[in-house]
């Protein structure tokens, strides 16, 4: 009887948090997209929504709406927003690697850079890889999986003494699981959006980090999960905030699971307040993005950003050179 009750009450809960968030209806993903009859038409064509992007879905148990109240944020709002802006002083976004890489296990360090170049079209840098020091990182042992895991406040103390002086921002990547505090089983990243600084790890994104098989293409998988997780917290770096209108890349996540099902791009919402902060060329940005798809073999990103650069055709290109 006993179990019984845990199991209904168990239930109960599940259906109250599934509910708790309502997923914004058209005129609400509208209103938080703004006008964009003042832009120039391939941007305008870029930003309008169709089928390429899916509503927010209605979460599940577990799911990252289910324990976190977002509220969102639309562009008006972040346009009279305080946050940080690339500028002729500060304009490089750095890498900084803590610990090992294994080639066997790890994503590419140049294809990281590469990507998160394109994505926000500012000059990656990596910078020496630095030891992990253990009487600084404050270092634990799972429970769960046994493995050993670094302190996120002591790291990201650590990497404001690290910051160059052309920094964007420093971002610390590491093979080493993460946890932000004693109460946490994990994070994949964390960061001082004020400070310039965050950390991200990798760790998770091998399926053999869970005694799993891996698939024939892991190292592909190793890879699409790190530049997921390195564009979507360097997103928060511009000021941006979990979205709550569409699947996106800046949709928040609880789990890999949820993870892996949102998307490597982002909204309209999310891209127009990107483009307002770097004032970027939207077509230059999808044109290397699709170059560095095709060259790793990513099919579906790939066509998608067809489609979205097909969009500027029936706009007039003479606009292009004037986008940013």
């Amino acid at each position: 009887m006993k179990l019984l009750s845990i199991i209904i009450s168990i239930y109960w809960f599940s259906l109250l948090c599934c509910s708790a968030f309502e997923p914004p209806s058209a005129l609400d993903r509208a209103n938080a997209l703004g006008p964009l009859d003042e832009d120039p038409a391939i941007l305008q064509s870029l930003l309008t929504p169709n089928e390429d992007w899916a509503p927010i879905p209605t979460p599940g148990f577990g799911d990252w709406l289910t324990s976190h109240s977002e509220r969102g944020q639309t562009f008006g709002n972040y346009c009279t927003t305080s946050f940080n802006r690339p500028n002729a002083a500060r304009h490089v976004i750095y890498l900084l690697p803590l610990g090992d890489f294994p080639a066997d296990t790890s994503p590419s360090l140049e294809d990281l850079r590469a990507y998160a170049e394109a994505y926000f079209q500012l000059e990656v840098k990596i910078l020496t890889t630095i030891p992990i020091d253990e009487s600084k990182f404050v270092p634990r042992t799972n429970e769960y999986t046994q493995k050993r895991q670094l302190l996120t406040s002591r790291i990201l103390s650590f990497l404001k003494t690290q910051l160059p002086a052309d920094a964007y921002c420093l971002l610390g990547v590491t093979m080493e699981d993460l946890y932000p505090a004693a109460s946490w089983n994990y994070v994949f990243g964390q960061a001082t959006l004020a400070e310039r600084v965050g950390i991200y790890s990798f760790a998770r994104y091998d399926p053999a980090f869970f005694g799993q098989e891996r698939p024939a293409d892991y190292r592909q998988l190793i890879l699409q999960r790190s530049c997921k997780v390195l564009t979507h917290e360097t997103g928060h770096m511009f000021g941006l905030p979990h979205c709550i209108y569409f699947a996106c890349l800046m949709k928040g996540a609880n789990n890999l699971a949820e993870a892996d099902a949102d998307p490597q791009h982002l909204c309209p919402i999310c891209l127009r307040k990107l483009h307002f902060n770097v004032q970027f060329n939207p077509v230059t940005r999808y044109e290397e993005l699709a170059k560095f798809y095709r060259a790793h073999g990513w099919d579906d990103e790939t066509r998608w950003i067809d489609r979205q650069l097909a969009k500027t055709k029936a706009s007039n290109l003479n606009e292009k050179s004037s986008l940013k």
